[in-house]
């Protein structure tokens, strides 16, 4: 499914990737073994999944993976939520983040 029928905000996301430093990355590296990933579940349209970071996690993100407007993060590219530890299969797409919990990020 391409990504214009996914209905993703493309405003809410840095115009193109921005991967992590090496030293960006290991700043993370504590927190890989605490991500938890949801069961997947499904509509009529999407399979869908949530993914929920430490909370500590995200003092450790750059600050341009956030909105500052929202203070949440940013929808994040494949390349960018992969550089933040979160490992899935092919075809996931990052696209919202439950702002009352900012550290739950929605896929689908």
């Amino acid at each position: 499914m391409a990504a214009a029928d996914m209905d993703i905000d493309f405003t809410r996301r840095n115009k193109k990737p921005r991967l992590l430093s090496d030293s960006e990355r290991e700043k993370l590296d504590e927190y890989l073994d605490s991500i938890h990933y949801s069961s997947r579940y499904s509509d009529d349209h999407f399979e869908y999944r949530h993914v929920q970071l430490p909370k500590t996690m995200l003092k450790a993100i750059p600050k341009d993976y956030f909105d500052g407007s929202r203070g949440t993060l940013k929808l994040l590219w494949e390349d960018e939520w992969r550089g933040l530890g979160i490992t899935q299969s092919l075809g996931w797409e990052h696209y919202e983040v439950h702002e009352p919990e900012p550290h739950i990020l929605l896929f689908k």
